[in-house]
């Protein structure tokens, strides 16, 4: 469903200094699957997903997804994913419903289909108690559930989520993670970011580790395990980012 091949983006730092905010990142995501990129703040997760997602263009290397090339097809790749972080914005001047059925128009949605999406969304995340809110009266968590609705309204295939729970109270990034989980059992492909050990170990069916934007390892928890020979994914992860030269 996703392929990266050495994937790379470099930006210009103070007196012109080249950044490498990703260095030559290759994986794979299969259909079905929580694909997780573990990384302290900094390690290039964000730029990443804004590569995938064709928010910005690599340097250099290639990446498809849902078999769209994200420089030549960046159209069809936006309309067959869905993306979200603690940064996405809402229209504060909208209501929760009319913000969700915006970004329907946007991806094509119309009459009926719009209405009939718009109500399956508003049920299926438990937002008709506040659907006709302005969004700027809405708490975190509320707003946190607007954005998953727009995130999925179009239904895609792929679905990008950049620290979903950051800044987020417990209940909030509960159903956040129950979303995502039910989002793999209808067989979406999930690429899922975090700094957050425990998020992985419950969510990610595979789990890339990126420091100083390098992938330092690949797998699942089980052979990331084995590869270090430690047990708790905190010390997996300090072993593997301290071997990343």
């Amino acid at each position: 469903m996703i392929t990266v091949e050495n994937l790379a983006k470099s930006f210009y730092g103070p007196k012109r200094t080249v950044v490498k905010a990703v260095d030559g990142v290759s994986f794979e995501c299969r259909p079905g699957e929580i694909f997780g990129l573990l990384g302290a703040n900094g390690a290039g997760k964000t730029t990443l997903l804004r590569m995938l997602s064709t928010i910005i263009s690599p340097t250099s290397g290639r990446a498809t997804v849902d078999g769209y090339d994200i420089v030549e097809q960046p159209a069809e790749v936006r309309q067959n994913i869905g993306f979200l972080s603690t940064t996405t914005a809402l229209y504060q001047r909208l209501t929760a419903k009319e913000t969700i059925q915006y970004f329907g128009r946007l991806h094509g949605l119309s009459g009926r289909n719009l209405r009939d999406r718009t109500a399956e969304v508003i049920e299926l995340l438990g937002i008709a108690e506040y659907a006709n809110r302005l969004c700027d009266k809405l708490s975190t968590g509320q707003k946190q559930r607007v954005g998953l609705a727009r995130t999925i309204l179009h239904d895609p295939p792929v679905l990008f989520f950049d620290e979903p729970t950051a800044g987020l109270d417990v209940l909030a990034s509960q159903t956040v993670m129950e979303f995502i989980e039910e989002r793999r059992e209808v067989g979406k492909t999930v690429v899922f970011s975090t700094h957050i050990m425990s998020e992985a170990e419950r969510l990610c069916d595979r789990i890339a580790v990126i420091h100083a934007g390098r992938l330092a390892a690949i797998g699942t928890l089980d052979e990331l395990r084995s590869l270090t020979g430690k047990d708790r994914l905190e010390a997996v992860f300090l072993q593997l980012v301290q071997e990343v030269v």
